[in-house]
């Protein structure tokens, strides 16, 4: 099930809960930010793989060429936001610019955000959830739905500003382009983990995508991120196994294989050890 809403702003709501579904957008004249409520939806940005769960939220730029893929066993449900070019400069502006500055007129920039995979968590997690079940509910007022939009957009630049206005603040570059670039390469490592981390996923590996050497990679991803790329991947298994946990009826062992742990005992001591709980107590408690 497929269900689209253009605003008369140009703004646009597209939701789906689907198990098989290719999606091209026949113009890349938005700015869309792309959810995942359940299951796993993969993105081909500028032919960058990407993998957006239920605890990760993508943004792409307006200009970017990107497919949308679903493919599951599992119905998977989506919400993608995109907003219209002026919408986006609109705002940017002022949030940017001074009183008078707006009053003037006299700017009107298209912003560049770093594409990447942000946290679904927070504002901006409650706003979207909370429009996900004004449209379930066959809410169809223009105006609420903008205002909802406005809020989601409020809470990315938010969301922007910790995971990349104050990362940015922590490398230890001078140069101001330096740092954004090192931080788009950083962006593109951690996106490699995110989509990897069910397979063995080696230091090399990820300084080839990211065009930066292994200690050059490991020195600045530990200055932006506080942790290094294996103390990440770790991080993230737990995260992925937290929501099989909780969401499947899985066995243990499969989903030991699935994270791309080896070992199960191995698993259920890192577990035990990050969430001062063994996995069948976790499940026990959180199972939907």
């Amino acid at each position: 099930m497929r269900y689209i809403k253009e605003l008369s702003n140009r703004n646009r709501i597209v939701s789906e809960n689907t198990c098989k579904s290719f999606y091209k957008p026949s113009d890349s004249s938005h700015y869309t930010i792309k959810f995942v409520l359940s299951g796993v939806e993969k993105c081909i940005i500028n032919k960058r793989e990407i993998s957006i769960f239920p605890d990760s939220f993508a943004m792409l730029n307006t200009g970017t060429d990107y497919n949308s893929v679903i493919d599951s066993i599992t119905p998977v449900n989506t919400i993608s936001l995109s907003f219209d070019t002026n919408f986006v400069s609109d705002f940017n502006d002022a949030h940017r610019l001074t009183d008078n500055a707006l009053l003037d007129g006299k700017s009107n920039q298209s912003p560049l955000f770093i594409e990447t995979l942000y946290p679904f968590v927070g504002d901006i997690h409650y706003n979207v959830m909370n429009l996900k079940n004004q449209l379930d509910r066959g809410v169809d007022n223009e105006m609420l739905m903008n205002e909802y939009l406005y809020h989601c957009l409020l809470n990315y630049y938010g969301v922007y500003q910790k995971e990349v206005v104050q990362k940015l603040s922590k490398l230890s570059f001078t140069k101001a382009k330096t740092k954004e670039e090192i931080l788009k390469r950083l962006a593109v490592a951690k996106d490699y983990i995110n989509s990897n981390y069910d397979k063995n996923v080696l230091l090399e590996d990820i300084s080839a995508c990211c065009c930066l050497s292994v200690n050059h990679l490991l020195r600045t991803f530990k200055e932006a991120y506080g942790i290094s790329p294996y103390q990440y991947l770790m991080q993230l298994r737990i995260s992925r196994a937290k929501y099989l946990l909780k969401s499947t009826d899985y066995p243990l062992s499969e989903i030991v294989c699935l994270i791309g742990f080896e070992n199960t005992s191995s698993f259920i001591r890192l577990f035990k050890q990050t969430t001062k709980m063994t996995p069948a107590k976790f499940r026990k408690e959180h199972y939907v």
